[in-house]
């Protein structure tokens, strides 16, 4: 249940900065909502629309540490990683598409919309739970591929570069091909 919960919550903190977009490209401040906040400028609106999903990914962060332990051991002393790829930049394009598409919508029930579209197929997609904000946190994104040929999603604080001495013994698992690192 507990990863249900996880995945719907990684699912929304992946796809809640279009919301953000939409509400800086119309505008829309606090300003209204109480009398103290007439006079706020703008950008502390913007500001706190982006604390917003940045302190949900935190708190995904946190989460992550009630999910079921794996681990990818080193088998006979050697590693169970024959391969490494990064792929910080390989979803970027992904998200400025998102971008893209909060910038053109203008109305609000037609953004409800497509963001219910959106989160439906990142969550039914369930390969990949990349979020660009853990790249604030200090995370990183890879694919590793095992020995026995399986490719794994990687999300890490690790900078990895030679699969020979890679061992994850204390992962978090998201799903079947997607982990996260807890060891900096």
């Amino acid at each position: 249940m507990i990863n249900l919960f996880f995945r719907l919550f990684l699912t929304f903190n992946a796809t809640s900065l279009i919301i953000v977009i939409y509400l800086v490209k119309g505008q829309k401040v606090l300003n209204g909502l109480h009398p103290l906040l007439k006079d706020m400028p703008h950008f502390i609106s913007y500001v706190f629309y982006f604390c917003v999903p940045v302190f949900f990914t935190f708190l995904s962060l946190l989460l992550s540490k009630l999910l079921i332990s794996d681990s990818i051991e080193e088998e006979q002393g050697v590693s169970a990683i024959k391969e490494i790829e990064q792929a910080n930049n390989a979803y970027l394009p992904s998200y400025l598409g998102y971008f893209f598409v909060a910038l053109s919508v203008t109305y609000c029930d037609t953004l409800v919309f497509v963001f219910a579209i959106l989160f439906l197929f990142t969550f039914l997609s369930q390969t990949l739970y990349f979020n660009p904000l853990f790249l604030i946190f200090g995370y990183h994104f890879y694919f590793l591929t095992t020995a026995t040929n399986i490719k794994i999603f990687l999300i890490t604080r690790k900078e990895l570069k030679d699969p020979s001495i890679l061992n994850f013994p204390k992962l978090k698992r998201i799903n079947n091909f997607t982990f996260i690192d807890q060891q900096k």
